[in-house]
């Protein structure tokens, strides 16, 4: 029980942090998107802004953290595929998807191999790994080692930097 309510403050404190990253830099992109699913989508940070709420712009390009509790995938029990909001890569399946009690959609592996990209993120005094996408380099979240079987890994996803296509 101890271990769940430092866990628990651990993350509150985090999205707390989180919420002041407005002022970061943005991901350096160049203009030019592409058409082939194997290429990568790069585009400027206007074409960002212009196709992105200001919500999906925070998170995917700024590497914000959405507030726990408040996305509107968390909760979601559906059959189907969790996209890239930024891009409609598909990056996770509802059959992955399991109850973390964090306030995020938490999953233990992604659709395929191939489809994330993880960094190093050394932000907020933490040594953590940034999951994000490898199609349009948005950023999702992060991944821990504390999942279930039987990858034993979460991977802890901002709500809005996917869409849900139900099956």
């Amino acid at each position: 029980m101890d271990k769940f309510i430092f866990l628990l403050c651990a993350i509150c404190l985090f999205s707390a942090c989180a919420q002041t990253k407005h002022n970061e830099a943005p991901i350096a992109t160049a203009s030019k998107e592409t058409t082939n699913m194997a290429d990568k989508i790069v585009k400027t940070d206007e074409e960002w802004k212009a196709e992105l709420s200001e919500q999906e712009y925070y998170v995917l390009r700024q590497k914000g953290t959405e507030r726990a509790f408040t996305g509107d995938l968390w909760d979601n029990h559906e059959e189907g595929v969790y996209t890239c909001a930024a891009c409609s890569e598909p990056l996770f399946l509802s059959e992955t998807k399991f109850e973390s009690g964090t306030g995020w959609p938490s999953f233990y592996k992604p659709a395929s191999n191939d489809c994330i990209k993880e960094n190093v993120d050394r932000d907020h005094g933490m040594v953590r790994t940034e999951v994000v996408c490898s199609k349009c380099g948005g950023h999702l979240g992060h991944k821990f080692p504390d999942g279930p079987k039987p990858t034993g890994m979460r991977y802890c996803i901002n709500s809005v930097s996917l869409n849900f296509e139900k099956k």
